[in-house]
């Protein structure tokens, strides 16, 4: 065959941009299968579950769908349980503006969960009881995960190569040392029951009210050191997607994470979740109640989550990822992870201290010179507040650097209390902390 006919034969010219977005759109990967079974077994029937599996970042948008689930572990009765299942999510929802980017939502999400908590807790307290719960809120968009939690209601990650991580933090006051530091340093007491003021008996409790938490939602009767406050942890999966475990302590309190992940591997959602349970009671028997969510993120061109034989792995990676999901202060910010399945560690932080949850924003209507309270989301005309990150008490906010983020006046009492501190000065209306 001659060149000139060669020559008539070649394709015409494909512009190099033509052929990189072809190549981009081939490599586009779809959002995962989110699957889920739930199963429990009730002792007092304080436990409550959340599952919402058809949330819109915008409504009406189907390509801004995600999904949450949730565990509340009651105490002292059911009340804060359900007032937390009824609303943590539209008061979460509530502290993120609707017309932003995905990646920007994603980023403004552990805002958000610390203050939707803390809202729900000021909302529920203000009916008057005293009942109090755990919770456990796993929000998942795409292949990013976003868990807050408050209690010991916990939730871990089971990842192919059977790495399992921990998601949440236990706020038990007999484990977490940090957390027994906090409450003393803020006017409470740690201490054992005491029996016939002698001996004395069972698990580190915080007094007045004898809670074994240091964080919860609700609980009125005990001091405002017992803090709303959730350690957020957020994580991106690879496509080989991953199963998480949330669950109440009556699993937990007879399983290891470890055993929880092992006892239903290979077995769908529905059948795991169940299994969990069963599992839970053959080792410790009903001594609680026992709720358990299994949620399976699966690539989309499988129906169940794909199995591969566990891989042998580093001990000391293992330990050292373990220690630092029990830190409950601990901030990381595009950290690769070494576990298998995790592409990266977006985000986490545990600390109970409000002002360095919240950051700077303080959001003002510069025409109005309207303030909105960062935690309650209501309008404000600015008053003779003070602004405590000016460096005086003295000049008046009007005057003063407006650096945020802005509190009302109930929540800037609520944000003192958590804190052990009672101001000297009198707490005016709209104070810019």
């Amino acid at each position: 065959m001659s060149e000139t006919e060669l020559s008539t034969m070649k394709q015409p010219f494909v512009p190099l941009a033509t052929l990189i977005g072809c190549q981009l759109r081939n490599l586009k990967i779809e959002k995962p299968f989110v699957k889920y079974g739930q199963a429990g077994l009730a002792k007092k029937g304080e436990d409550y579950f959340l599952i919402k599996t058809d949330c819109q970042r915008i409504p009406g948008d189907s390509s801004t769908a995600f999904s949450v689930f949730a565990i509340f572990d009651g105490h002292n009765g059911m009340s804060a349980a359900v007032f937390a299942k009824e609303n943590i999510l539209s008061n979460v929802m509530s502290a993120i503006p609707q017309d932003i980017s995905r990646d920007d939502w994603l980023q403004a999400l552990p805002r958000a969960l610390v203050v939707g908590f803390l809202k729900t807790d000021i909302e529920f307290q203000q009916k008057g009881e005293t009942s109090g719960t755990t919770a456990t809120f796993v929000l998942i968009d795409g292949w990013t995960i976003t868990v807050a939690s408050v209690g010991d209601s916990r939730c871990i990650l089971d990842t192919q190569g059977g790495v399992v991580s921990l998601l949440t933090v236990d706020h038990r006051l007999e484990e977490n040392v940090e957390e027994r530091e906090r409450v003393t340093a803020s006017g409470g007491e740690v201490g054992r029951l005491n029996v016939f003021g002698a001996n004395e008996v069972g698990p580190l409790r915080c007094w007045p009210g004898g809670l074994c938490l240091s964080r919860s939602i609700g609980d009125t009767d005990v001091g405002e050191y017992i803090v709303p406050i959730p350690h957020v942890k957020q994580v991106k999966l690879s496509e080989a997607g991953g199963r998480l475990i949330i669950a109440s302590d009556g699993i937990w309190d007879a399983l290891s994470s470890d055993a929880a992940a092992k006892s239903c591997r290979g077995l769908p959602a529905e059948l795991a979740a169940k299994l969990v349970v069963k599992e839970a009671l053959r080792s410790r028997g009903l001594k609680d109640d026992t709720t358990c969510l299994v949620v399976d993120i699966i690539p989309s061109d499988y129906r169940v989550l794909p199995t591969i034989p566990t891989k042998k792995h580093n001990m000391l990676t293992s330990l050292f990822f373990r220690i630092k999901s029990q830190t409950s202060s601990t901030k990381a910010t595009n950290n690769k992870l070494s576990t298998v399945g995790v592409v990266e560690e977006i985000f986490e932080e545990g600390s109970a201290i409000l002002t360095e949850r919240l950051g700077k924003d303080s959001p003002l209507n510069t025409i109005s010179g309207i303030f909105r309270c960062a935690v309650c989301q209501v309008d404000q005309p600015p008053g003779d507040g003070l602004t405590v990150n000016s460096g005086s008490f003295l000049l008046p906010a009007s005057k003063s650097r407006r650096e945020g983020p802005f509190l009302c006046t109930n929540c800037r009492k609520k944000k003192d209390a958590m804190e052990g501190k009672r101001s000297s000065i009198p707490i005016v209306d709209n104070i810019v902390i």
